[in-house]
């Protein structure tokens, strides 16, 4: 996307259940994450316990436990909860920033693609009680940019349309929404008191998508499952027509955004 969710979507929390609404849709099309930067991430830690925090369908955590993580999570979202325990994880339904950790104790906490949603200090603090001195805490984005020539024409396509989405995404510089997360999650940090400095790691690669794996994609972003039907129906089309002008297949660079910090 041009820009990530609306930076201060911590206080949309409606927004954010909407992505279990189609869950299944969600597990299929998601991407994941790259695999060096998961194995760097479990090594960091201190030990093997870690904590996902939204996690989701269990997405970044199969990878987690693939590099030898002992993954729990923490989902708002029901619907999603279901999918990630049918993995084989179990999973706290709650809002993170109220969740009791009830005594248990973890190497790391990670989150995927999900802090933007919670509430900076109150995230922080809320690792802060599960994590083990030394613990890690990992924060990580996806942040997708289209090739140039689409990304206009993807644009246009948002713009043509009453979306009522808060901006439009492929539409300016994709990662500087992210300078602005990483802003919130430092501050954030330094109102816990318990953090080191936070470090910042971007990892870039590519995935290839056709036209149908694309509008598979599109809908599970941010805002998309509440738009109107029609509005919805009207950018998928649209977006279709784009890439199958363009051979029916392209290739998207992602960056993927890595925050860390240990607990002192």
């Amino acid at each position: 996307m041009a820009q990530p969710e609306p930076v201060e979507s911590f206080e949309a929390r409606a927004v954010a259940r909407s992505f279990g609404e189609n869950a299944a849709a969600y597990d299929k099309a998601r991407p994941g994450y790259p695999p060096r930067m998961i194995q760097a991430v479990v090594a960091q830690a201190p030990g093997p316990a870690v904590l996902d925090v939204g996690i989701g369908t269990g997405i970044a955590a199969v990878q987690l436990r693939a590099a030898g993580a002992r993954v729990s999570g923490v989902e708002v979202d029901a619907r999603m909860a279901e999918l990630a325990r049918a993995k084989g994880f179990p999973v706290d339904v709650a809002r993170f920033e109220d969740w009791d950790p009830a005594g248990r104790r973890f190497d790391a906490v990670t989150a995927a693609q999900t802090w933007h949603w919670i509430d900076p200090a109150g995230g922080a603090a809320a690792a802060a009680r599960a994590l083990v001195p030394g613990g890690l805490l990992a924060l990580w984005w996806n942040v997708y940019q289209p090739p140039a020539p689409l990304a206009a024409r993807f644009a246009a396509v948002y713009k043509s349309i009453d979306t009522g989405l808060p901006f439009t995404p492929y539409d300016g510089d994709p990662l500087a929404g992210y300078d602005h997360i990483a802003a919130l999650v430092t501050g954030g940090l330094a109102a816990a008191g318990r953090f080191g400095s936070m470090v910042r790691a971007d990892t870039s690669w590519t995935i290839p998508y056709t036209t149908a794996e694309w509008l598979a994609f599109v809908p599970t972003t941010g805002g998309h499952s509440r738009m109107a039907p029609a509005a919805q129906a009207a950018v998928l089309d649209g977006l279709g027509r784009v890439v199958d002008d363009a051979g029916g297949s392209f290739t998207l660079d992602v960056t993927t955004v890595l925050l860390t910090a240990r607990r002192v």
